[in-house]
């Protein structure tokens, strides 16, 4: 019994549709395309917003080249009911199978429909759900004719399981490669099928052996005594592999880790091992180049089990050095975990040797090195065989994720690992009403509020008097953060009483309702509201306490905000049937950290590095005591809009040894941070960088080291769809139909921080909740004196170009610079008489200042953090102890009373400079309401004398006068301020009626 994947499309309704039958009307029906399959609805007859209600079902087959994706969707009048001389088409939607969810998360959307032909007339939008659903195939059981011999039927049976072969036969397809590759062996190997004892050489080297291993027997081969070995087993040589016969004497071909240097390690898996002469838990003990490694006790099953994989760190691919693979039998119970604890009283059952100059290359995308079975040497009379693999290979390795690692000290904690933040969604749940609570009522001075709750977020309506039919009405909407999935949790409301005399707060009733039987949108479209239940909060039994009347949804339209928006990774949309098809990819390479500060106090520091893009999120292996750790890994993230932020973090690990079971108390510890934004670099080019770590703490701006980055964008769509991205807007739909309050996005976003934080803990091994915090800026939104004056200083940044532009027109006006005035005499003149050259000429300047500026572009690095802007050079201690502070305020209060004080001085200059600007709007309002009777009637009467001037005399010879007599020589000038200044300063405001 199998399954089969199909696609429902359930046609729901069409609006606004356009007339075709010449009488106003149309007769629409749907045909669908998907797969090569065609499906058809019902004809809704002479009506512009049909409903079909249809579901529609298609086979979903394997990807093919005849067969795309794509699913058509064309709408059509019926001639048959309302005959028109004109096309029967009515429009057309063109979906991706990539936009399509499975059975539980669809919701109804409405498409517009779209033109087929340039010169089309079409209106109109159809609403769909669109879903994959697995279904159940019960094979079919012919049975047999009753009058069919015995010689039949039995030939009947293997046509019967004629398709059952036919199925099976890639599978057999597969079989044969590995076939094919064993039939074919190297020439050398065939000439000499036995082993061959090689002559030692005479400065020193061990020897370079090599056999054949059978697959009858497994050959002994003798060794030169002079190679020195003080303990462990007699060495024998490495056989060569009939796969990698030639892969010793070139380098590894480039793989997809081409921004990253290549690391080279070396490659032990052990399998497992048979016949060994013990009943206890074996552990396996590998040495090489100086370093040893003790494997977990086996597994016993009818094999000794370990399957376990190895990498050792090389300098150099072709450094020689001696691999020791050794069997041990530990004596007591009690067996180490640790892999780098001794086997001092362990029996030993043998072990092979191998030379690592004859161990393979093996290239990332070859398929994995099959394990062959070992005869352990050394053991004494009863030898076992050991069942292992070795190959050389780099960090691109399919096995190098999951192996022991040389430079991790085996921590299991310390892999590279790939998270998945958690699909968040908007619940929003509209309080409307409630009835039958009067019976609940305990004083009539009370008040009643619905408290509602998710998880740990908790919301409150305002208190309500109950009206004459005892009925309280809220209407009012309350918006929760909720993570998928959704069977774990349940929506709480409760009805709370407030006795104003007595102020005493009383739950009356709770009603439970199970997320899953929610209801999904992507719009704005009403959802239909439901009455639910109230029942007793002390009672086991369901008592009828009331009801309550809700409206919930969850919103797709939303993207929910984890991030500080400035520097958000992602605008997508919950609803993947929202989602657009992503606009290129961006490759991160994690290279390597120089210089880092000591983070322990025995003087080193596990690094690892936390990126951050979208939902997806990758961490690095633990680097164990090291300063100049180097990772050399590389990552993918697609992209969806180039207005978003890549960001990278460095943090001290905990440098114990736990496993599954246990977890290291100590807090991992913050280094530094670096962002990367996506449209500030160029398509295709790789910037390799190197970042300074700076963490700003209580104690001041601190350098903590450097970072070593490569970052390539590379653009996947065609050119003007690319540049079309930046006229759309940056968040969803609904952000602009339907907003959210700011007050409303900060609480939510502290909630959503708190879910993913949650939800990346439960991980193995655990993204921590601090690393989450710092990655996602979750107390980027405290109070700092040092970020005030940094942003006033922008704004002093942003505004300096239109203070230079004054300085300009101000020299030019008192002739500093002679030759420039008469150039802007002539420049008046030109636009007087030709007015249509001013925005013309306006545009060319600002490409010429454009093109100008291209020469000073940043070409070979990225923007990162910058102290100056920051004001973090230059501290005061105060102000940053006030900027760590906790809240509420943990510090003495002599020292809360100074910067209260402080605060208030700032404030009386703030609340200065808000009533100069009031004043001077205040004045410009006074120039026509009468509050100077006669500054009122001076203005109008010049305003009339303007305008009657204006009316006889030409504008060109007005502006031509006027901008002469501004740009009149200083000796034609008067010192003192111009009339019509003193005549606006003069002008009265409110400011004198304030208290």
């Amino acid at each position: 019994m199998g399954t089969v994947r199909k696609l429902v499309v359930e046609v729901i309704e069409a609006r606004n549709l356009l007339p075709k039958d010449g009488h106003g009307t149309s007769s629409p029906y749907v045909l669908v395309d998907f797969y090569g399959q065609r499906r058809k609805t019902r004809t809704v007859t002479r009506d512009l917003s049909p409903q079909w209600n249809e579901m529609l079902e298609f086979n979903v087959g394997k990807p093919s080249d005849v067969f795309g994706d794509m699913l058509e969707l064309d709408v059509y009048h019926d001639k048959s009911i309302g005959p028109t001389t004109r096309n029967n088409f009515l429009g057309r939607i063109r979906l991706s199978a990539t936009q399509f969810v499975k059975k539980g998360e669809e919701a109804l959307i409405y498409y517009p429909l779209e033109k087929k032909y340039w010169f089309s007339w079409i209106s109109g939008e159809i609403g769909l759900k669109i879903y994959f659903v697995e279904q159940l195939v019960v094979p079919e059981v012919k049975a047999e004719p009753k009058q069919a011999p015995p010689a039949e039927s039995t030939e009947a049976a293997p046509e019967g399981e004629k398709p059952n072969s036919i199925e099976e036969e890639p599978p057999a397809q597969v079989v044969e490669n590995p076939t094919t590759v064993e039939a074919e062996p190297p020439a050398n190997e065939a000439e000499n099928p036995t082993s061959v004892l090689m002559d030692p050489p005479q400065e020193g080297e061990f020897t370079q052996l090599k056999r054949s291993v059978s697959s009858g027997s497994i050959r002994e081969v003798k060794v030169s005594n002079n190679i020195n070995i003080v303990t462990g087993p007699r060495p024998i040589s490495r056989a060569s592999s009939v796969i990698f016969s030639d892969a010793g004497s070139g380098p590894i071909e480039p793989s997809s880790f081409d921004l990253v240097e290549k690391m080279h390690y070396l490659f032990v898996r052990v399998v497992n091992a048979r016949s060994l002469p013990t009943v206890g838990f074996p552990v396996v003990k590998i040495v090489v180049s100086g370093s040893h490694v003790v494997s977990k006790p086996a597994r016993k099953t009818v094999l000794f089990e370990w399957d376990e994989t190895f990498a050792f760190g090389r300098d150099a691919p072709d450094s020689s050095s001696l691999l020791e693979v050794s069997v041990w039998d530990p004596l007591s119970a009690k067996s180490s975990f640790d892999p780098t604890s001794d086997v001092a009283g362990h029996v030993f059952l043998g072990g092979i040797c191998f030379d690592v100059s004859e161990i393979p290359l093996r290239d990332p995308s070859d398929s994995p090195l099959a394990p062959q079975w070992y005869r352990l040497e050394g053991g004494g009379a009863h030898r076992g065989d050991l069942m292992l693999a070795t190959w050389v290979g780099t960090q691109a390795d399919d096995s190098f994720p999951e192996a022991w690692k040389t430079d991790t000290a085996g921590n299991p904690a310390s892999k590279s690992k790939l998270y998945q933040s958690p699909k968040l969604w908007y619940l929003r749940s509209s309080v409307i009403e409630a009835q039958d609570i009067s019976h609940l009522t305990h004083s009539k001075d009370s008040s009643y509020h619905i408290k509602a709750q998710l998880g740990f977020q908790v919301q409150k309506t305002k208190s309500i008097t109950p009206t004459s039919t005892g009925s309280p009405s809220w209407n009012e909407d309350l918006v929760f953060v909720a993570a998928e999935p959704f069977s774990e949790n349940h929506l709480l409301f409760f009805l709370i009483e407030t006795d104003r005399t007595a102020k005493e707060q009383t739950v009356l009733a709770v009603a439970s309702i199970p997320l899953t039987t929610i209801e999904r949108r992507v719009d704005d479209r009403m959802v239909a509201s439901r009455w639910f239940t109230f029942e007793d909060p002390n009672e086991k039994k369901r008592i009828y306490k009331g009801r309550v009347h809700l409206r919930l949804c969850f919103d797709g339209g939303y993207h929910v905000m984890d991030e500080a928006a400035h520097v958000c990774s992602d605008y997508r949309p919950t609803a993947r049937q929202l989602w657009k098809a992503p606009i290129g990819t961006v490759e991160l390479g994690i290279i390597g950290c120089k210089n880092l500060l000591p983070m322990k106090g025995k003087g080193s520091t596990d690094a690892y590095a936390v990126a951050k893009y979208g939902n997806k999120w990758v961490r690095t292996r633990t680097i164990s005591d090291s300063l100049e750790p180097r990772w050399n890994e590389q990552y993918t993230w697609r992209v969806y809009d180039p207005s978003t932020v890549l960001t990278i973090g460095v943090f001290d690990g905990c440098s114990e040894v736990v496993f599954e079971s246990d977890e290291c108390m100590r807090p991992d510890f913050r280094i530094g941070k670096v962002r990367v934004r996506i449209s500030t670099s160029t398509t295709g080019k790789v910037y390799r960088n190197t970042f300074q770590l700076l963490l700003l703490s209580q104690a001041g701006l601190n350098k903590m080291g450097e970072i070593e980055l490569a970052v390539r964008f590379i653009r996947a769509t065609p050119t003007l769809d690319f540049l079309h991205v930046y006229s759309q807007p940056l968040l969803p739909m609904m952000h602009h139909v339907k907003p959210l309050g700011m007050v409303q996005q900060d609480s939510l976003r502290i909630a959503a921080v708190k879910i993913v934080a949650s939800h990346l803990t439960r991980s193995e091994p655990p993204l921590r909740c601090e690393v989450v915090t710092y990655m996602l800026d979750a107390d980027s939104h405290s109070f700092s004196m040092r970020k005030v004056r940094a942003n006033w200083f922008r704004i002093i940044n942003v505004i300096a170009g239109v203070i230079d532009i004054v300085k300009w027109v101000d020299d030019t006006r008192g002739w500093k610079h002679p030759t420039a005035t008469l150039l802007v005499h002539a420049l008046l003149v030109m636009l007087v008489w030709f007015p249509d050259l001013i925005i013309p000429t306006f545009a060319f300047y600002v490409f010429v200042i454009g093109a100008w500026n291209y020469r000073f572009r940043s070409r070979d690095t990225l923007p990162h953090f910058d102290p100056k802007i920051s004001l973090a050079e230059s501290l005061d201690r105060d102000e940053l102890d006030e900027e760590f502070d906790a809240l509420p305020c943990t510090r003495p209060n002599e020292l809360v009373r100074a910067r209260y004080d402080k605060l208030r001085m700032l404030g009386a200059r703030v609340q200065t400079i808000l009533g100069d600007f009031a004043t001077q709007g205040e004045r410009v309002q006074a120039l026509v309401t009468w509050r100077d009777p006669r500054a009122t009637g001076i203005f109008i009467g010049l305003c009339f004398v303007v305008a009657f001037i204006l009316y006889l005399v030409p504008s060109k010879m007005v502006s031509m006068a006027f901008g002469f007599y501004y740009l009149r020589h200083p000796i034609f000038r008067d010192r003192m301020p111009s009339p019509a200044l003193n005549f606006f300063r003069r002008l009265p405001s409110l400011s004198d009626r304030m208290l």
